[in-house]
């Protein structure tokens, strides 16, 4: 109770000392404060950059050349591998661009447009991980009606709704900070502006943050989640019933690839979701926020490639077509 009071008085004092146009620039937590780990720093995240970009440019160059994987699977792969790039480029370029110019401010427009199209690449990985979990149930529960369940046109209206559902999670984040236009301080706990952190500055009364926060949570991240538990639930159930050992491994190889993306995807978002609510500590969530938007992006390629026969096969045809 104490701190909303403490909120409120900041909030009304920031509107009796803000102009009608309200704020023109937010203040980004720096990765670190000492000038020695700058170039190291700087080093780091554009080698991680450019290896991701890379990696998923090379998935989608593998599928797109070899018509073997012309498939629902590869289809949703290479949809995911471009989200990925769009997530990691929301976020690191304007990292690198802070360290090298030693500065930590980005304006509101900025701090909106990098919010919206964090949402929308976010939300696109996660929906197009439940869309792929259920590809993954017809192939394996009902590997009969395969070419009949999942056909082209199931698969580009898949991707085209989880686009939708993307674009309308970003405009609710922005039409709700957009409307409430007055801030109680302008320091972001993080080095960019991720959504709920900047909620979190907006002069909302409790009640309709968590309203809001709660509401979203469950339609993107509660259902999803849900969706590819059951998924899996029956894939299990289905490779139970198998009854020969290699059979088994087969049928578990083919969906392990998608099994630790989801497991490294949902795990680092639950740990960033408790370390924001639990912990005050800014290192920490910079920790969970760098595993979130950085290392996910670039490890999806190598473990795509790395267990996967058909990719390393198309890889290698597009390696010998270069050289």
């Amino acid at each position: 109770m104490t701190q909303e009071r403490g909120n409120f008085s900041q909030c009304t004092r920031n509107m009796e000392e803000q102009n009608l146009t309200g704020v023109s620039e937010f203040h980004l937590m720096r990765l670190s404060e000492d000038p020695d780990l700058q170039p190291i720093l700087f080093g780091l995240f554009l080698s991680m950059y450019l290896v991701t970009v890379l990696g998923n440019l090379l998935i989608i160059l593998a599928v797109s050349s070899d018509s073997h994987l012309h498939t629902p699977m590869y289809f949703f792969l290479s949809n995911l591998s471009l989200a990925d790039i769009g997530f990691i480029s929301t976020t690191v370029p304007k990292v690198i661009v802070n360290i090298q110019t030693h500065s930590r401010i980005i304006s509101y427009v900025g701090c909106l447009t990098q919010m919206s199209l964090f949402a929308i690449f976010g939300c696109m990985d996660d929906m197009l991980l439940t869309v792929m979990a259920y590809d993954q149930y017809v192939a394996i529960c009902h590997p009969l009606h395969y070419s009949a369940i999942m056909n082209s046109h199931l698969c580009i209206f898949s991707v085209c709704l989880s686009l939708l559902f993307s674009l309308l999670e970003s405009q609710l984040h922005v039409l709700i900070v957009l409307y409430f236009t007055y801030f109680r301080d302008m320091e972001i706990t993080n080095f960019f502006c991720e959504p709920s952190q900047v909620l979190e500055l907006t002069c909302i009364d409790t009640f309709t943050k968590n309203m809001f926060v709660y509401t979203v949570g469950a339609i993107y991240g509660f259902f999803p989640l849900t969706g590819i538990i059951f998924s899996y639930y029956k894939i299990v159930s289905s490779i139970l019933r198998i009854p020969s050992t290699g059979g088994k491994y087969k049928a578990f190889s083919t969906c392990g690839s998608h099994l630790s993306v989801v497991c490294l995807f949902y795990g680092i978002a639950i740990g960033v979701y408790f370390t924001s609510a639990v912990s005050n500590s800014p290192g920490k969530i910079t920790v969970f926020s760098v595993m979130y938007t950085v290392v996910i992006p670039m490890l999806n390629p190598f473990i795509y490639s790395l267990r996967n026969r058909d990719i390393k096969i198309a890889l290698k045809k597009l390696q010998s077509r270069v050289i």
